[in-house]
């Protein structure tokens, strides 16, 4: 629910008050939250006067997931929640090629990303022009890009998908021939599943990764397993596939959260970001975190007071401009991701 006039630090601590992860980055007192009260009531205030809705990725920091937030999510998500707003601008929290998918989809609306380094290893991993030297090499395939590209990235790829329906996408497309891309490790990931699955495809997939998913390893869940042997281990798609093959469930952001809100099982060891370990914690205080989980430096250069300045008067590397011809081929690939995400298994092409 969209937060409105006036929040009031007991109510924000009461939201905090039990997360604890990330060292002091998110740890809160109520002192703490009296300090935010002034910035997040402004920012409420102004969201208000200037006909805003503020988007806000689980990746970054508590204090504004549950004090300014109009919607949390994930990138998909967030992005569909910002087609259903009759807002005139949209803050986008997060990082930039998040930014770039709301303003495709929202091209008549003002799109403002607020974070000092809205950066991405992932994304930053490859380019529109390694797309176009990839489809010299590999005319016959299929060119499809995780929605952890940039915009430029997008208008080269015949489908965009997401790290919860990469594998339905997959599996649905009438192609035999896929190149995934930018992620290597969804990318062995998706030969995996479909292997298992038994659909057989000639999958490839470019190098890049999230530096943030890079870090964890399989001896990791060996020794959390061998502490806590009730333990459930949840896992994101953007780890190896050893990580993925040792873990209880594997999906999204979202896909986790729902995952753990619904099994009866009180121990996890989140691998992603801590984000989603802080909303676990802040929203089923009685599950129990084991382990540590990783930051992202890019996410959580968001803060209350660039969001606040960025609605103010917006700076012009913060404000999302896309020319015309690029976003209408990068819509293109979105649009063949919500043909294929909501088709039914039933209503399957095949060549």
């Amino acid at each position: 629910m969209p937060n409105v006039l006036p929040l009031t630090a007991p109510e924000l601590y009461d939201k905090l008050k039990n997360i604890k992860v990330g060292g002091s980055v998110c740890q809160y007192s109520l002192k703490k939250c009296e300090e935010y009260i002034p910035l997040v009531n402004e920012i409420l205030r102004l969201k208000k006067e200037k006909n805003a809705v503020i988007l806000v990725h689980s990746y970054v920091t508590p204090e504004i997931v549950y004090s300014v937030a109009d919607y949390v999510g994930d990138s998909y998500k967030l992005s569909r929640d910002a087609m259903k707003s009759k807002a005139r601008v949209i803050v986008f929290v997060a990082v930039r090629f998040m930014g770039e998918t709301a303003k495709i989809l929202n091209p008549d609306k003002e799109v403002i990303v607020p974070a000092k380094d809205p950066g991405c290893t992932l994304a930053d991993s490859i380019t529109a022009q390694d797309v176009q030297n990839l489809r010299k090499q590999y005319p016959d395939h299929t060119f499809m890009c995780y929605v952890n590209t940039s915009v430029e990235v997008k208008a080269e790829c015949d489908v965009c998908v997401t790290s919860a329906n990469v594998y339905q996408i997959v599996e649905k497309y009438p192609s035999d021939k896929i190149y995934f891309l930018p992620d290597k490790f969804m990318g062995q990931n998706l030969v995996n599943e479909m292997k298992k699955r038994g659909i057989k495809k000639d999958i490839k997939f470019w190098n890049g990764v999230c530096y943030v998913h890079e870090e964890y390893t399989a001896e990791q869940i060996f020794k959390v397993r061998s502490e806590y042997p009730d333990v459930k281990i949840v896992a994101h798609p953007e780890c190896n596939a050893e990580v993925v093959r040792n873990s209880d469930f594997v999906g999204g952001t979202e896909q986790l959260l729902d995952y753990m809100r619904k099994t009866r099982a009180r121990k996890f060891l989140m691998l992603t970001e801590c984000g989603l370990s802080s909303r676990l914690q802040s929203e089923f205080p009685d599950k129990e975190l084991v382990g540590s989980c990783s930051l992202c430096k890019y996410m959580k250069s968001n803060a209350l007071e660039e969001i606040l300045e960025a609605l103010k008067s917006p700076k012009p590397s913060q404000v999302v401009k896309i020319d015309e011809p690029v976003r209408l081929r990068a819509l293109k690939s979105l649009e063949a991701m919500f043909q294929y995400a909501e088709m039914k298994p039933s209503s399957r092409v095949c060549e």
